[in-house]
């Protein structure tokens, strides 16, 4: 019996897969890009493409970095057990070989490993990353000189978990002043990020980040619903420099979630991830995410370190006592949590306690 799922995609396109016991089929948009076997292995999927008509026999099946990627994404999308895929009897794409996607395996196929599909930007980066930005030093060498910050729509994906989209934008001090002022005044929020005050302060306070070259100030939705205030920062320009010894390129957050709909650790599990994947492929250098939380914010840490951070350590700001949160690039990708569905196990669980309070 064939099931059919689509899957839509950032640039408006839609991933459709027709699958049946043993294979698989993809298309995008109706076009056909993939009828394959399939056969499950140890942390995967061995993939054998249906030979073309009229195909000499004797070559290899011309497997096309469109149908690799497609079968990439169902894949490890609906399957967050699933690490590798394995391509049998394929002729590579030299642009999937080039970009990372597939690796040779020098045994007539090739191999798709997870960790690097969801390293790759497109189509979930909306815009183009830093990446390449000369590392060059402000005139008294302690500092980097720091890109221009994106502007609009900054990162885009289909929660399929949720039947949401998450998506990250950049803050517009005008259409968002007055939900900032509203949340920062909310008494939740203001036990921890202690910023209350009224709109001319508030717009001084985004006035002041927005000419900040190493503040990037962001705005979270869901399904275009803003919902959430984030400040991602360059950590080496920082004040919490002294306590992480941050590399050129690392970078650092800020979170706060504003409406009272979408808390709870369901929505943590997709925002997060996110927030954080955006970080990653924004700049390929950037080799690991910190935050400093407040030390009795057990809520967030629990929410950070079920995502994959470390709690490192604690310090002291003149203004808290804060947890030093780590997230290296290498961990997160090996399990990208929050980016596949998670099993029926975790989805049963979440949805126990979504009426419970929570960030």
């Amino acid at each position: 019996m064939t099931s059919s799922h689509t899957l839509p995609l950032p640039d408006g396109r839609r991933l459709t897969a027709g699958a049946e016991p043993g294979r698989v089929r993809l298309s995008i948009d109706g076009r056909p890009l993939l009828s394959a076997a399939c056969e499950p292995m140890e942390g995967g999927v061995a993939l054998i493409p249906d030979r073309p008509p009229g195909l000499p026999p004797g070559l290899p099946d011309p497997l096309s970095a469109d149908a690799a990627w497609a079968a990439a994404c169902w894949l490890f999308t609906r399957d967050p057990a699933c690490r590798i895929l394995v391509w049998r009897g394929i002729e590579p794409d030299p642009e999937a070989l080039r970009s990372g996607l597939l690796l040779a395996d020098g045994g007539g196929g090739a191999i798709c490993r997870r960790d690097a599909f969801w390293q790759l930007p497109g189509p979930w980066l909306r815009g183009p990353g830093t990446t390449g930005y000369p590392a060059i030093a402000h005139g008294d060498g302690a500092h980097l000189c720091r890109p221009p910050k994106p502007a609009g729509e900054l990162y885009r994906r289909f929660d399929p978990a949720l039947g949401l989209w998450i998506s990250l934008r950049s803050l517009d001090i005008d259409a968002d002043l007055e939900r900032f002022n509203r949340w920062q005044n909310n008494p939740r929020v203001l036990a921890f990020w202690q910023e209350g005050g009224d709109f001319l302060r508030h717009r001084a306070y985004l006035e002041g980040l927005a000419g900040d070259p190493h503040v990037q100030t962001l705005i979270g939705c869901f399904d275009d619903e803003p919902f959430a205030y984030f400040e991602a920062y360059w950590a080496k320009e920082d004040r919490i420099a002294p306590f992480c010894a941050p590399g050129d390129h690392d970078r650092g957050i800020h979170m706060l979630v504003g409406e009272e709909h979408h808390r709870g650790p369901h929505k943590v599990r997709s925002w997060l991830p996110a927030l954080v994947h955006w970080l990653f492929l924004s700049d390929a250098r950037t080799g690991r995410v910190v935050s400093e939380p407040r030390a009795d914010n057990a809520r967030m840490i629990g929410h950070m370190q079920s995502l994959g951070f470390l709690r490192e350590r604690e310090f002291d700001f003149p203004h808290k006592r804060a947890a030093l949160m780590v997230l290296d690039r290498r961990d997160f990708f090996d399990r990208c949590p929050g980016l596949s569905e998670p099993s029926s196990t975790t989805a049963a669980h979440d949805k126990s306690v979504r009426m419970k309070d929570s960030p």
